[in-house]
């Protein structure tokens, strides 16, 4: 089993910055790839970047250059750095890992298998 608790979101102006935090538990080979998602109200989640256990990443465009997934290995922590953040930024942000020796770089959510609760963001122009 592995679990997931986000925290760090918050409200933030146009333009500046945010680090979501997701403490998980559960061995790398039981979790495999893990994954940022988002999903604003109306809207489908959607895929903002993945970490896979070989350490490739990969973003979705809307944020690439803005936002950073990194890992801190002896903390247990998955982290999302999110700079030049824009109103349409604002989602409930969501951690995901994709399960049991998965190398995915997918930004699809149905190829992932645990997910957090979730933290907020919103950004205000």
């Amino acid at each position: 089993q592995v679990n997931l608790v986000e925290s760090g979101g918050g409200s933030v102006q146009s333009g500046g910055s945010v680090t979501l935090s997701c403490v998980y538990s559960g061995s790398t080979e039981s979790r495999g790839s893990m994954a940022w998602f988002r999903q604003a109200p109306g809207n489908e989640r959607e895929g903002v970047a993945t970490l896979a256990i070989t350490g490739a990443t990969n973003y979705a465009a809307s944020v690439t250059g803005r936002f950073t997934i990194s890992q801190d290995k002896d903390k247990n922590i998955l982290y999302l750095q999110m700079n030049s953040l824009k109103p349409e930024d604002t989602a409930m942000y969501y951690c995901a890992a994709a399960g049991p020796y998965s190398v995915t770089l997918s930004l699809s959510p149905g190829r992932y298998k645990f997910w957090g609760q979730g933290t907020q963001v919103t950004v205000s122009s």
